[in-house]
């Protein structure tokens, strides 16, 4: 569909923003005011199918009724009472969960890199407590192009000079190895017997989705095992049925030691974040040593519960897989037709293409395309410059995939 032109509701609300916002994002210059499905309306009227689900946290489609549903019963009755007191939805979330993922316990926080933090607290907790690590020596380990949120904790592991310059001094205790390396995984367990932790993301989703070959996870798995060492798996954007599995581990059927969830966990109602782990590793932090004011709030856990029986009952994970394919069929025809399009990748509904850089745009090209792409009614961003990243709401039909792909196949021609 065509695009209506840049109204002045839309030029009003991006020039607020601009002048009263912090210029730490660069959206695409639309601005949304309804969403529904897989689509969603602009302040003009437009819509658009929404290609990146806001990084994978709108999974189950935007404004999922049963989602709503639960969020509206629940704020009308207790929203908050921090965790000084018991509320009557934590426990039956908690319970949910820890079926539902198959560990003993979880705790619950808001956003995936609060998860992240409480992860790497409790592998350190772990150290001390129960590997026998001397007093701040433990050491974590951490792949190469990771992302994982933008606290200190954060990015003192990451590889990107716009996530750490004039951050500095990072956190100490760190050790960054290339991905998809077992070997090197290898030589950094034997070289250190203060490593606590391995923390990874099953496929690297804002390095541009990067998949690593088959039997990394299962090799990671057992180089952890080996060498007494935690396996923290990242799943904040794979995990909850994006990747075709109910997490991306489940794919090669291994068990992290910890499970980082986030982002799907409340179908994009409310910031949600988990931790999974075993008793061992749980209960390591006693109480007083970690925890958030709204961490298991009683409308978080409402939420959280109706958005992963959504995942279970309109069998997400299984149409992801079916809907992704067709997909990747349709973009590797795609690149057959135009050197645009050097690669596809991906699993399930996490997917980029690798973008050819026109000589008269250079590291613009991607980011034009994503203009394109707009304009003709599909709403995706780049990463790392030359990457476009794809990755719809999980409740996508057949009809609606092709119908995106004819658009993305008319635009990428077209340009």
């Amino acid at each position: 569909m065509e695009m209506t032109a840049m109204g002045t509701a839309t030029q009003q609300a991006i020039q607020l923003e601009e002048q009263y916002g912090a210029h730490n994002y660069h959206p695409l210059p639309v601005v949304l005011s309804r969403g529904e499905g897989v689509y969603v309306w602009d302040v003009e009227g437009n819509r658009y199918v929404d290609f990146l689900s806001a990084y994978s946290a709108v999974s189950q489609g935007h404004c999922h009724p049963r989602i709503i549903g639960a969020m509206m019963e629940q704020v009308q009755r207790l929203t908050l009472t921090s965790r000084a007191f018991y509320n009557d939805q934590a426990g039956i979330c908690n319970q949910f969960m820890c079926e539902f993922f198959g560990y003993d316990k979880v705790l619950m926080m808001n956003s995936g890199a609060e998860a992240g933090e409480t992860a790497l607290k409790l592998t350190r907790k772990w150290a001390y407590k129960v590997k026998g690590i001397a007093p701040d020596q433990a050491k974590t380990v951490y792949a190469a192009g990771n992302f994982w949120g933008r606290t200190l904790a954060a990015i003192s592991s990451s590889t990107d000079p716009s996530s750490t310059t004039d951050f500095g001094p990072l956190l100490p205790g760190y050790i960054i190895i290339p991905y998809n390396d077992l070997t090197a995984l290898e030589d950094c367990f034997k070289s250190d017997p203060n490593i606590a932790g391995f923390m990874v993301e099953p496929i690297q989703g804002e390095a541009g989705v990067v998949v690593p070959h088959e039997g990394y996870l299962r090799g990671v798995r057992d180089l952890c095992t080996k060498y007494n060492v935690l396996f923290i798996a990242d799943e904040v954007q794979t995990g909850i049925g994006r990747t075709g599995k109910r997490i991306c581990c489940d794919h090669e059927n291994v068990k992290p030691d910890i499970l980082v969830l986030g982002k799907a966990l409340s179908g994009g109602a409310m910031p949600v974040s988990a931790v999974l782990a075993s008793d061992e590793i749980m209960l390591t932090i006693l109480p007083g040593e970690h925890g958030s004011t709204f961490g298991g709030n009683p409308l978080a856990c409402a939420v959280t519960v109706a958005a992963l029986q959504v995942v279970q009952d309109e069998n997400l994970a299984d149409n992801a897989e079916v809907t992704g394919q067709i997909f990747r069929d349709r973009m590797t025809a795609l690149s057959q037709k135009t050197e645009l399009v050097q690669s596809v990748r991906g699993k399930g509904l996490l997917n980029a293409i690798v973008i050819t850089e026109r000589p008269d745009l250079g590291h613009e090209t991607a980011w034009e395309l994503c203009l394109q792409f707009m304009a003709n009614g599909l709403l995706c961003k780049p990463t790392h410059g030359d990457k476009i990243r794809f990755a719809p709401p999980l409740v996508i039909t057949e009809e609606q995939m092709h119908d995106a792909c004819d658009i993305i196949e008319k635009t990428v021609l077209a340009f």
